[in-house]
């Protein structure tokens, strides 16, 4: 049976602010219920007996923090049905434990602890190779409802003919279609065997692939998808977990897209079905 649940990560943070829009917009595209979860770290430190006086002011300050999030969410999106949850623990784990039954997971990247320095050795690292769905990673350069409501970009899709990029397709088409946007496909030279992989036969076997533009490019991978990508709605990446993504994007060519993309990335995880 099909999930149909949305989770964002929160912090009370503004880059969590532009995670929570992004994702009550995806709930409502995909008829889903979304799920705002804060990550509570107090209770995993051993702090001295008296420290437990400050327990109850920051526990409210958690609460305070959801219940802003869920309000924030219905006035984004007010048709979906929205829960805010606290949860004690750090956020790559408590998010990779939402992510067991849920479509996809959203965070920012200045959220939840993550700075652009940290995202490839920290929470971001964790979730998108751990997670076991989708997880969609909104960057910085989101930051205001004037570039959100700007005329939008298409689907950037990055293709090497590997697995894990049959489940980017997969994903990326999907998200287009929800969407009504554009596609297009970088069809990147394979790194093992230097040989191209042509993804015309997989876009025919697939709805709405055959308006995709496919674009082949020889060059850097990361320059290339960056270069290609300055206007997208969404990047989306196949990841083989902690080995980095498959061919086109292997080793510093994901850490160069996470760090530099100012479009949302979504990461799909190798043991993830992409939808």
């Amino acid at each position: 049976m099909t999930k149909r649940r949305v989770v964002a990560g929160i912090d009370g943070s503004p880059a969590a602010e532009i995670a929570i829009r992004w994702a009550a917009t995806e709930a409502a595209a995909r008829g889903a219920e979304l799920r705002l979860v804060h990550a509570f770290v107090w209770p995993l430190f051993h702090l001295p007996l008296g420290a437990s006086e400050a327990a109850p002011g920051l526990r409210a300050a958690a609460d305070r923090i959801v219940r802003e999030s869920v309000e924030s969410a219905r006035k984004f999106e007010p048709g979906i049905t929205v829960e805010g949850l606290r949860a004690d623990g750090f956020p790559a784990p408590v998010l990779i434990e939402a992510s067991t039954d849920a479509d996809l997971v959203v965070i920012g990247t200045r959220g939840l602890g993550v700075t652009l320095g940290a995202l490839i050795g920290s929470t971001g690292l964790d979730l998108t190779a751990n997670a076991h769905c989708p997880v969609v990673i909104v960057h910085p350069g989101e930051t205001t409802a004037t570039e959100l409501d700007a005329v939008p970009g298409p689907v950037v899709i990055g293709y090497d003919g590997s697995s894990p990029s049959l489940k980017a397709l997969d994903f990326g088409l999907e998200y287009a279609r929800r969407h009504s946007l554009p596609v297009r496909v970088i069809a990147a030279r394979h790194l093992a065997d230097d040989a191209v992989h042509d993804p015309e036969s997989e876009l025919a076997a697939r709805d709405g692939g055959s308006d995709a533009d496919i674009v082949r490019v020889t060059g850097h991978p990361a320059e290339e998808i960056l270069r290609l990508s300055a206007n997208a709605s969404l990047i989306v990446l196949g990841s083989r977990g902690r080995g980095g993504f498959a061919g086109m994007m292997l080793g510093s060519v994901s850490q160069t897209v996470l760090h530099h993309a100012t479009s949302p990335v979504a990461v799909i995880p190798a043991a993830t079905v992409g939808g």
